[in-house]
C-alpha cells in the first residue's frame, strides 16, 4: 500500500478472504471505502490486489464492481425486457380474447335476427314497429315491375263487383291499382307524379304480409270493390275528389302490415302493439302508423303537392276510415248511419264521413258480393288464418272464440250468422242511398245465406244418418252379442237338465 505523497513508504497487507457478498447496488467507490474501513486505512489509499502467484491487478476491485454493475444493468434489462414481454403477451392474450368476443357476439347477433326473422314468419308476440326497417327504403330507380297492359275488356270488368281476383299476378294488380288512380282523374287533378305513385305502390305491396287472407291479394280486392262502388254509385258526383282520394287510399293501406292475428289476440296475449295503443284498435292504429311513415319518404309520397292544411285533411279522413274497419266498432258505427241514412245530406260533412266508414266497412267485408268461384276460396283462406290463430292460443292458454276453433266450426256454420247478421243489414241499409247496389251486390249476398243454409242443411243430414248408423250399429252389435249369449246357455242348461 502506498501513500499519494512525494516519498514512498510501502507497508504490505495481506487479507486472506473466503467470500465477500457485495449488494447488486454497490458502486466501485462503495466497495473501496468498504475495505479501507476494515482495514483502517485512509479513504485517499491506493489499494492494489496481488494473487498467490504475486501479480499485481490495477483497480482490479474497479473493474470487478463494473462488470458487477454492467452485470446486473443486463440483469436489470432482461428483467425489464420480460416485463415488457410479458405485458405484450397479456395484450396479446386479451386483444385476442375480445377478436374471439366480437366474433361470438356477431354469431349471437346473427341468431338473434335468425330468430326474431323466424318469430315474425309465425307469431306476432314481439311484433316491432316495422319488422324489416329495409322495405320502407325508397326505390330511387325508376320502378321496373312489369307494366300489364290493360285491355279493354279488363277494364270495363275492373269497375264491376264480379271481377275475379285471383287470376291476376302481383304485377298486374299494381297495374291495375294503378290504372284506377289515373282513371279516376286523381294523378291528373292532384298533380301526382306518376313515377311517385309506382313508386308508392311497390312500397305498400312489400309492406303486406303473406298471410293466409290478410296479405297485398286482400289489399287490391277491397279497393276494387271500392273502385266499383265508386264507378256504380257515381260517387263522383256526390263527393269531392278529395272524399274520393280518401276513400282509395284508405282501402289500399287498411291492413298494411297485419301480422295474421286479430285484436283479440293481441289484447289477450299482451302484444307490443296491444301495450302501445293501450288494447284500442291495436292493429288499425298500426295500419295507420305503417301507411304515414310510407307516406314520410319523400320518393313515396303521392301527397307532396300538397299544402300543409290540404295534406292534414287528408290525413285525418284516412287514418278515420282505417280505424273503422275495426269490426269491434261495427255496431256503433252501422247505428249512427241508419240515424241519418232517411234524411241523408250530402253537403253536411259528418254525414259524408259517416257514409264513407261505412262504404269502407262494406268493401273490406265484401268477398261474399262477388260470384261463388271467387268468394269460396276466400272463406278457405280466412279459415286457415282462424284456425292459425286457436292453435296458437291453446297453446298459449288464451281463450279461443268458437267461430275460430277448428274442432267447432264449418264453413255453412261460419258463414251462415255473418251474412244474415253482418253483411245483409249493412248492404241493405246503403241500398236505401243507392238503390243500384241491390242487383250486384245485395241480391248477391242473399244468394250466398240460402246457399250457405242448404249446405248446412245437408251436413246436419249427413250428421244425424251419420248418429242413426252408429246407434243401429251399437244396438245390432248388443244384439248379436245377446244371441250368441242365448245360444251359449241353452245347451248348458238342457245338459244340467238332462
Amino acid at each position: 500500500l502506498c501513500s499519494s505523497k512525494s516519498y514512498y513508504r510501502s507497508l504490505s497487507l495481506f487479507l486472506f478472504l473466503r467470500s465477500v457478498v457485495f449488494s447488486r447496488f454497490c458502486s466501485p467507490c462503495d466497495i473501496k471505502e468498504l475495505f479501507c474501513t476494515a482495514t483502517g486505512l485512509s479513504r485517499n489509499t491506493t489499494i492494489s490486489l496481488l494473487d498467490s502467484t504475486g501479480e499485481l491487478f490495477q483497480n482490479v476491485l474497479t473493474q470487478v464492481a463494473e462488470q458487477f454493475s454492467r452485470a446486473f444493468k443486463i440483469n436489470e434489462l432482461k428483467t425489464e425486457v420480460t416485463n415488457r414481454l410479458a405485458m405484450l403477451e397479456k395484450r396479446v392474450e386479451l386483444e385476442g380474447m375480445k377478436v374471439v368476443e366480437i366474433e361470438k357476439c356477431r354469431s349471437d347477433i346473427k341468431k338473434l335476427r335468425e330468430e326474431m326473422a323466424s318469430r315474425n314468419n309465425r307469431s306476432v308476440t314481439s311484433l316491432s314497429f316495422l319488422d324489416d326497417n329495409k322495405k320502407l327504403t325508397p326505390r330511387r330507380d325508376v320502378p321496373s315491375y312489369p307494366k300489364y297492359m290493360l285491355s279493354q275488356q279488363t277494364i270495363d270488368a275492373l269497375r264491376k263487383p264480379t271481377f275475379d281476383v285471383w287470376l291476376w299476378e302481383s304485377n298486374e294488380m299494381l297495374s291495375c291499382l294503378e290504372h284506377m288512380y289515373h282513371d279516376l282523374g286523381l294523378v291528373k287533378d292532384f298533380n301526382i307524379n306518376p313515377i311517385t305513385l309506382k313508386r308508392w305502390l311497390l312500397c305498400i305491396h312489400d309492406n303486406y304480409r303473406n298471410n293466409p287472407f290478410h296479405n297485398f291479394r286482400h289489399c287490391f280486392c277491397v279497393t276494387q270493390m271500392m273502385y266499383s262502388m265508386i264507378c256504380l254509385c257515381n260517387l263522383q258526383e256526390k263527393f269531392t275528389q278529395v272524399d274520393i282520394l280518401i276513400l282509395m287510399t284508405a282501402a289500399v293501406c287498411h291492413d298494411l302490415d297485419h301480422p295474421g292475428y286479430n285484436n283479440t289476440y293481441q289484447i289477450n296475449a299482451r302484444t307490443e302493439l296491444a301495450v302501445r295503443y293501450n288494447d284500442i284498435s291495436p292493429l288499425e292504429n298500426h295500419h295507420c302508423a305503417v301507411a304515414f311513415q310510407i307516406f314520410s319518404q319523400s320518393d313515396c309520397n303521392i301527397f307532396a303537392n300538397f299544402d300543409p292544411e290540404a295534406f292534414k285533411q287528408i290525413r285525418q279522413g284516412t287514418i278515420t276510415l282505417i280505424l273503422a274497419t275495426d269490426m269491434a266498432r261495427h255496431g256503433e258505427i252501422l247505428d249512427s248511419f241508419k240515424q241519418k241514412v232517411d234524411n241523408f245530406d250530402f253537403t253536411n260533412e259528418e254525414h259524408v264521413t259517416c257514409l264513407k266508414m261505412v262504404l269502407i266497412k262494406c268493401c273490406d267485408i265484401s268477398n261474399e258480393v262477388r260470384p261463388m268461384e271467387v268468394a269460396e276460396p276466400w272463406v278457405d283462406c280466412l279459415l286457415e288464418e282462424y284456425f292459425m290463430q286457436s292453435d296458437r292460443e291453446k297453446v298459449e292458454g288464451l281463450p279461443v272464440a268458437p267461430f275460430m276453433d277448428r274442432e267447432k266450426v264449418t264453413k255453412p256454420t261460419a258463414q251462415i250468422g255473418f251474412i244474415k247478421f253482418v253483411l245483409i243489414p249493412m248492404f241493405e241499409t246503403v241500398m236505401k242511398l243507392f238503390p243500384q247496389i241491390e242487383e250486384v251486390m245485395v241480391q248477391p249476398l242473399r244468394e250466398s245465406r240460402d246457399r250457405y243454409e242448404e249446405l248446412k242443411q245437408i251436413d246436419d243430414a249427413m250428421n244425424e244418418v251419420s248418429s242413426d248408423h252408429f246407434f243401429y250399429y251399437y244396438y245390432y252389435y248388443y244384439f248379436l252379442t245377446g244371441i250368441s249369449y242365448f245360444l251359449l246357455i241353452i245347451p248348458i242348461g238342457a245338459e244340467k237338465e238332462e
